[in-house]
């Protein structure tokens, strides 16, 4: 199979929006972070450790996503590279690789939605417990 130094190219508007998408997920848990920290700091402590051991997950899988994301966009950058010298076969390979690693970013972002909603759930077990009193 050929490919030319477009095919690469392809992949930088998706990459750039899923790091943008990434970067959102990560600012979105740092407020998170801060809110219950603001909360637990004028409320007094309460049993946070559900949350805290949760958004300590998110924290690190989200830092996995866009590294990885990141990588992937750097060996297709290579990978273009490679084309343009006319080093086709290695091109093609760097561009595999950038593929399987753009693969292991959007499991591990599988992963970080499937904790999230775990974390939504443990929110709405307070809030019933809350409304049960």
């Amino acid at each position: 199979m050929e490919i030319e130094i477009s095919t690469p190219a392809l992949l930088f508007p998706a990459i750039s929006l899923l790091l943008l998408a990434y970067t959102n997920r990560f600012l979105t848990t740092g407020q998170l972070i801060r809110a219950i920290s603001s909360q637990a700091r004028t409320d007094g402590i309460r049993d946070f450790s559900g949350q805290i051991a949760n958004l300590k997950k998110r924290l690190e899988l989200t830092k996995w996503m866009q590294f990885f994301g990141a990588l992937s966009m750097l060996f297709c950058t290579i990978s273009m590279f490679a084309l343009f010298l006319g080093y086709y076969d290695l091109g093609k390979k760097i561009f595999g690789f950038s593929l399987i690693i753009m693969c292991i970013s959007l499991a591990i972002c599988i992963w970080e939605v499937y904790i999230s909603s775990n974390a939504l759930n443990l929110e709405l077990k307070d809030l019933n417990d809350r409304c049960s009193q």
